[in-house]
């Protein structure tokens, strides 16, 4: 078995990976091997650091956005990290080298309106306690998408109001739930008669619904609620952290609620934060006109 498989399954077995980081780290990876046939390179663990920065100065010169090029590297170093731990190697060729920096990019919200205006959906129609109880969730604890379709019923503690969440790299947090998601989530379970073991949102045949089955309704439901904008799951999740950073200012609070690692990840919302105020600033100070 080549280097790569066994860093792969590595990611898969013991990290315990989800299937989308898995194939996008295999990707890169393959890239990388492809880059080392083409260049009279054994394989990707002989690659030294001039090689890699030549792949990656390729890869750049091929058109490569900069955010795609810090995946692709960010994959490599992991790859070597894990070769070098395992004393197949002596050094890291990723080792000081850089991608280029990719513009940031401002995660798009909802405003708090918005946000009602979406999650309070009529129960009465097919699924209308599913959807319900879905959407609450999503902006009353900010889960990722993966999280929310692996959720099962044993995750939730109902008369305490948390939910125990398996994040990113196995790590467990427990996040509070609104009262609101709380009252649709023991609607939906009376009708769902869930025991502890099965999916909160089950799919088709009984197992975990599927991250694009949400991602679909999601867009049909905001449709249907009068919200055209491209609403997606990831936009809950932005739209409940900016809430809760406006109204608190805590940024570590935010970061533990998220799941995020390093806070780095987490100050994105303060640049969305200082948006809010801008806005106020300029619409109330009688001095704030700016000039165009």
């Amino acid at each position: 078995m080549s280097a790569v498989r066994k860093f792969l399954s590595y990611l898969q077995v013991e990290r315990r990976m989800s299937a989308h980081t898995l194939d996008a780290y295999q990707r890169d990876l393959a890239a990388l091997s492809q880059w080392c046939d083409g260049n009279k390179v054994a394989d990707p663990q002989a690659v030294a650091g001039d090689q890699l920065r030549d792949f990656i100065a390729g890869e750049h010169r091929r058109g490569l956005a900069p955010k795609s090029l810090q995946r692709r590297l960010s994959a490599c170093r992991s790859f070597y990290a894990w070769l070098l731990k395992n004393g197949v190697i002596d050094n890291s060729p990723a080792a000081g080298l850089r991608a280029p920096k990719a513009p940031r990019k401002l995660p798009q919200v909802l405003d708090a309106d918005e946000a009602v205006q979406l999650v309070e959906l009529p129960t009465d129609a097919p699924l209308g306690l599913r959807d319900r109880a879905l959407l609450e969730l999503f902006y009353s604890s900010g889960l990722r998408l993966s999280e929310l379709c692996a959720l099962r019923w044993r995750d939730l503690d109902l008369l305490s109001g948390m939910v125990l969440v398996h994040g990113k790299g196995n790590r467990e947090r427990s996040v509070p739930v609104g009262s609101h998601a709380l009252s649709a989530l023991q609607a939906w379970r009376k009708d769902s008669v869930g025991v502890n073991e099965k999916p909160v949102f089950p799919g088709r045949g009984g197992g975990p619904i599927t991250q694009r089955a949400v991602q679909i309704r999601i867009k049909q439901l905001a449709q249907r609620q009068g919200l055209f904008k491209n609403v997606h799951p990831h936009m809950l999740r932005h739209s409940f952290a900016s809430h809760i950073l406006e109204s608190s200012g805590d940024l570590r609070g935010v970061q533990e609620l998220l799941g995020h690692a390093d806070i780095a990840t987490t100050q994105i919302y303060t640049h969305l934060d200082f948006q809010h105020l801008a806005k106020v600033y300029d619409a109330t100070h009688p001095r704030a006109k700016r000039k165009s």
